[in-house]
């Protein structure tokens, strides 16, 4: 009999903790849709950019079906960010590294302001400041006094790596927009249904003979050719140079298989600038990797339920919306130019020494004229 009481103890015990247990999973899964139901009323709070447009278009467009209004919006504030891009190009390097850290901070509030949206349900305290501290401290780390060597791209390896890449990767956006517009039926990835295999097509070959064609023009300036030098006969920084090799005209021959074609048009070999050859490997990395990175936009904007990062451009949304391709083109920009193009020479290294101090560049100039003498190669020169 105690036996029998014992085991229907135990019994009544495993039944008790089964009810707590379904009890807790019911409560927690009350919790978790009511936090997503919370979630879902704070992220319709985020203002959205293709949703607010100025009055004067709206009252300009009213005749207008959705689809045709968003195509204009798109269109005029389209043209309106190339003119300003235009206008920083002319500002030079210096407009160039300001506009790229104001968007790195734009970038970075629209980012947070989502997270505080999402996770002010938990209630954490101080998450914006601690977010901005955290910003702050790690620019600094990162920049510091060395910014010159940070934007090296823009002004040791010339403005065309900057302009060139940067604007493979607006045309891109642009061509799969129109090509989609237009022709679109197939879709690309669930991730962005607006996206069509059509878009992604002629978006990649327009991008293409696009970077083809700009290379070529640019190749021809050279203030966008020449990198930013200390002259001694000016006593200023200059970008007048004598431009490398990879902007200067060189005759190709074309490989066997399309030499019969080439010989059909009456051109057996034909001129062009180095720099296109580069610039044909950035237009196809532009053209299928690039847009991945609008594809993780996406899946990060459908995770939190939100149509778009901020509202800051009517028509496409927040500087994020405009710049998520942006930053895999700028790393493979950069890991390009380390591994292919990078070469250091007499300008870059004086740039360097003229950036020491007095006694650095003293001590360099005697360790250098005492290998020199011990080498025997001062002794050669006339």
């Amino acid at each position: 009999m105690s036996e029998l009481r014992q085991r229907r103890g135990e019994g009544d015990g495993n039944e008790k903790l089964e009810t707590a247990g379904e009890s807790d999973h019911v409560d927690s899964e009350e919790e978790k849709v009511l936090e997503e139901k919370y979630v879902d009323e704070l992220a319709k709070t985020l203002p959205q950019g293709t949703d607010k447009t100025p009055e004067i278009l709206d009252s300009a467009l009213s005749g207008l079906s959705s689809r045709w209004r968003n195509w204009v919006i798109r269109g005029i504030f389209t043209w309106l960010m190339i003119g300003a891009f235009c206008l920083l190009i002319y500002g030079g390097p210096l407009a160039l590294m300001i506009t790229v850290l104001c968007v790195q901070v734009k970038c970075f509030e629209e980012i947070i302001n989502i997270g505080y949206a999402v996770y002010r349900v938990h209630g954490l305290p101080w998450f914006r400041s601690l977010s901005w501290y955290f910003l702050l401290t790690s620019n600094y780390f990162f920049y510091g006094e060395n910014l010159i060597d940070y934007f090296g791209v823009v002004i040791n390896r010339t403005l065309i790596w900057f302009i060139v890449p940067v604007s493979m990767i607006i045309c891109n956006d642009v061509m799969a927009y129109v090509f989609g517009f237009f022709f679109g039926k197939t879709p690309l990835i669930k991730l962005s249904p607006k996206k069509t295999w059509e878009g992604f097509i002629g978006g990649g070959v327009s991008t293409v003979a696009f970077g083809l064609v700009l290379s070529y023009l640019m190749s021809q300036y050279p203030y966008l050719v020449c990198p930013i030098e200390y002259s001694d006969s000016l006593g200023r920084m200059t970008m007048d140079c004598e431009p490398s090799q990879l902007f200067r005209l060189h005759e190709y021959t074309p490989p066997q298989f399309l030499q019969p074609l080439m010989k059909v048009v009456g051109m057996e070999k034909f001129n062009m600038y180095p720099f296109m050859i580069h610039s044909l490997a950035l237009s196809i990395f532009s053209s299928v990797i690039g847009p991945f990175g609008g594809f993780f936009a996406s899946g990060f904007k459908r995770a939190f339920k939100i149509k778009d990062f901020g509202d800051v451009i009517p028509g496409h949304g927040g500087i994020m919306d405009r710049f998520d391709c942006q930053f895999l083109m700028a790393t493979f920009v950069n890991v390009y130019i380390t591994s292919f193009i990078r070469t250091a020479t007499p300008q870059k290294l004086l740039q360097q020494v003229y950036n020491l101090k007095p006694e650095q560049q003293l001590q360099l100039f005697y360790a250098l004229k005492e290998s020199l003498e011990h080498r025997n190669i001062l002794n050669t020169l006339p």
